[in-house]
């Protein structure tokens, strides 16, 4: 699907038009998560509240004017529709964004702040993206694809660039996973700059999507999807993405929504960070003890994306 040079060029398109977020040592805390140094990539600071905007807005600079010109639809849980709708309004024109009912009512009021129109479609993505491609076939609006595209994948994989360039040194590397973009992106960029790193996914127990299809060797479908995290909850992802983290990711945990809440609640306790639940999955992964480290590990995690979920 993408390489190292389509990350790395990714980053110089988007360079203008997204913010190269911090990355912090966490210290000084009265709860330590791990007996380890922990570095944090501070995506919720992020154009738009999440690392979305850095795919959102690699697919629209990838694309003529033209293409767009009758607006941008997309499906999502909040943070992608948001970025696009962020797209849109950079590109002048009108963002349709399909949600799932479990979207907060903050993500969907920030769609509306935004400028986009919002419609409400289905208890987990893959029903909202029916919406969203019927629309884009009735109205000729340009959809964009949360991770099933090669150009949201690069995009995001700009983050992995950003955050070895700060925290070189890095053994393990956290990343959330919905639909599977953001972990494939960043393991492309991360094994090839640095192959000894580990890379370990994190999805809901009630949304194990890839951890399901990896188990199977092939994509499947989830009988069910149970989480409440909308912005973790797919039901099924794409071969492609697939392929890239079945090559690249060396482990898959499952954390429950009450330990995304309770790490939300510990990021706003600790560091006075407003996280939605995959913000702090990373954070809940840890606590949890379910990420295997060794002695002296160094590990980098993504706050991926902004909310109240913790506050």
């Amino acid at each position: 699907m993408i390489a190292l040079d389509d990350i790395r060029s990714a980053a110089g398109r988007i360079r203008p038009h997204v913010r190269r977020t911090p990355t912090i040592e966490v210290t000084c805390v009265s709860q330590p998560v791990a007996d380890a140094r922990l570095f944090l990539k501070l995506e919720n600071l992020q154009a738009s509240g999440s690392f979305k905007a850095r795919g959102a807005t690699n697919k629209l600079l990838s694309l003529p004017s033209d293409a767009v010109a009758k607006g941008i639809v997309t499906a999502s849980g909040g943070n992608h529709g948001l970025a696009v709708a962020r797209a849109a309004r950079l590109a002048g024109v009108e963002a349709t964004v399909f949600v799932t009912e479990s979207a907060t009512e903050e993500k969907r009021e920030k769609l509306k702040l935004w400028g986009a129109r919002v419609e409400v479609l289905g208890r987990i993505w893959n029903e909202a993206n029916v919406g969203a491609l019927a629309h884009a076939e009735e109205s000729g609006a340009a959809y964009f694809h949360p991770f099933a595209d090669p150009m949201v994948v690069a995009g995001q994989g700009t983050a992995a660039l950003e955050l070895l360039a700060d925290a070189p040194n890095l053994d393990v590397v956290l990343v959330a996973i919905g639909g599977g973009g953001l972990i494939s992106g960043m393991a492309v960029a991360l094994k090839a700059l640095k192959p000894s790193i580990r890379l370990v996914g994190i999805e809901p127990v009630g949304s194990p999507t890839l951890k399901a299809s990896l188990d199977a060797g092939k994509v499947v479908r989830l009988d069910s999807v149970t989480s409440k995290v909308a912005t973790m909850s797919c039901g099924e992802t794409d071969p492609g993405v697939f392929e890239l983290i079945r090559d690249h990711v060396d482990d898959i945990v499952l954390i429950s929504d009450e330990e995304m809440e309770t790490a939300a609640r510990w990021l706003w306790f600790e560091l006075g960070m407003a996280a939605d639940l995959s913000g702090a999955a990373a954070i809940a992964a840890l606590r949890s003890g379910r990420v295997q480290l060794d002695a002296g590990d160094n590990i980098g995690a993504l706050v991926c994306g902004a909310g109240l979920d913790g506050v």
